[in-house]
């Protein structure tokens, strides 16, 4: 998920340290030192850049990071939640997802297509969040006039000063009644006719030899009344209807032109792509079958990684700066085992620690968005009071552990199995339930879980 705070916190962030940012990450991962000190020190020294004079900046290459380890202890959240604290546009791909040009796949550069979406997305809102006040006031007006349409004689005398006993001056009494009774919510039950715009599909495909980004961009160009869809008359309530306005009047204020160079420069020097799975297009020549190209996709790639420029339908975008993050778990295939070309260019390499029951209790307990604080807020939806003894999360982090050792360690997201496994009857029963409180103990972890675990083949399949 990508997350573009607005550009005011800027100063904050450029404010907070490397240690600062491990502190911030500890908040939502546990443990794993080494990859929150590695990409610490790699934003920090993204804020350094920006404060180089622009020759020097240019030479300074970003400090692309290689995560070792198995799946499920922290890798994709680390990324995530830095790009949440840099405010960066966040891409997250399967490296595997791509193939060699020529082969029937994913082209590489679409990820760079992808991020700068991804950035538009993020720019335009927070544009449109800088106008929607404005935007919100013209769509009351527009809404008024469907309630109260003026007459031609009022829209004559629209700049005219209004006296006493003029009826502009009643009319305009009444609109501002209106208006009162609008934002109190006292013509929600209201309807009006509105003017939708229908989304416009081309019913063909086109397939050529150039991407079809830029197919799509040529067809807008060469036909841009195919693409605009047809509006319609629809009766709407007048929730709807404002709702609808506001975004419409949002988009006559944000200048979209604008948007598409601030996100292209936002992708160039902030952008993080994190790419995942990397281990399963590690091979060298001399593979056959369906491993054939995967040193082709590691060719494709690096272009990407070293710096180029890739088009987009917003415009030219350069790679140079854009941070990587790579990960895999590297269990069949080593690092070494990537074309030399592509190992250089991930200079740091952490290697992440398997998870045990020590860091399974504290998943449970102590970040902002616990498991345990999770379970309990949705059953408070129903009025029920969820409490969690100690030696009841210690037991729930036992019996997570002892199923990653006897089957596949999927680290912690088995603990989203056995959390779920154990408040199965809870959450099915809640709404019907009298007693409102309830306490989890060992015993109770026991009575749900202990079976399912002493047997390793319904743990396999349940768990």
């Amino acid at each position: 998920m990508a997350i573009y705070l607005p550009e005011t916190t800027a100063s904050r962030v450029e404010a907070l340290t490397p240690r600062q940012i491990v502190a911030e990450l500890d908040k939502y991962v546990i443990g794993q030192a080494r990859a929150k000190r590695a990409v610490a020190i790699a934003l920090r020294n993204r804020m350094r850049r920006q404060k180089l004079s622009p020759e020097m900046a240019e030479e300074v290459a970003p400090k692309n990071i290689l995560m070792i380890g198995p799946t499920g202890v922290g890798k994709t959240e680390i990324a995530r939640r830095l790009a949440k604290l840099a405010q960066s546009p966040f891409l997250k791909v399967e490296a595997s997802k791509y193939t060699e040009v020529g082969y029937v796949g994913r082209d590489v550069e679409s990820m760079i297509r992808d991020l700068v979406e991804i950035a538009v997305d993020l720019v335009r809102e927070e544009r449109a969040s800088e106008v929607r006040e404005k935007a919100k006031r013209h769509a009351e007006d527009r809404l008024l006039d469907l309630l109260l349409p003026p007459t031609p004689d009022q829209d004559i005398a629209a700049s005219a000063p209004v006296g006493p006993d003029d009826p502009k001056g009643s009319y305009h009494k009444t609109r501002e009644k209106l208006r009162e009774q609008l934002r109190d919510g006292r013509l929600d039950d209201k309807q009006v006719d509105i003017e939708v715009r229908e989304k416009a599909f081309p019913s063909f495909e086109i397939i050529a030899g150039s991407s079809v980004e830029e197919v799509d961009i040529n067809l807008k160009d060469m036909l841009p009344g195919m693409f605009q869809g047809r509006s319609r008359r629809r009766r709407v309530g007048v929730p709807e209807a404002l709702q609808h306005l506001t975004v419409e009047e949002e988009q006559k204020l944000v200048d979209m032109e604008s948007v598409s160079r601030a996100a292209v420069e936002r992708v160039q020097q902030t952008g993080i792509i994190f790419l995942d799975e990397i281990d399963k297009i590690a091979g060298r020549e001399g593979s056959h079958g369906p491993d054939v190209s995967r040193e082709g996709v590691q060719r494709d790639i690096l272009p990407i990684v070293e710096g180029t420029t890739v088009n987009t339908k917003h415009g030219i975008v350069r790679t140079d700066h854009i941070l990587f993050i790579a990960a895999g778990a590297f269990h069949v295939a080593k690092p070494s085992d990537l074309i030399p070309e592509l190992q250089g260019r991930f200079p740091i390499r952490v290697e992440l620690e398997a998870l045990g029951r020590e860091e399974f209790v504290r998943i449970l307990t102590e970040p902002q968005g616990a498991l345990i604080k999770q379970y309990t807020a949705l059953l408070e939806t129903e009025g029920v009071t969820l409490r969690f003894r100690d030696e009841a999360v210690a037991r729930v982090a036992d019996f997570a552990a002892v199923v990653n050792e006897r089957t596949e360690n999927i680290g912690a997201r088995r603990l989203h199995t056995v959390m779920e496994k154990l408040l199965d009857e809870i959450s099915f029963e809640a709404p019907d339930l009298e007693i409102k409180s309830i306490t989890i103990d060992a015993a109770y972890v026991d009575r749900m879980l202990a079976d399912i675990v002493r047997d390793e083949d319904l743990s396999r399949y349940i768990l």
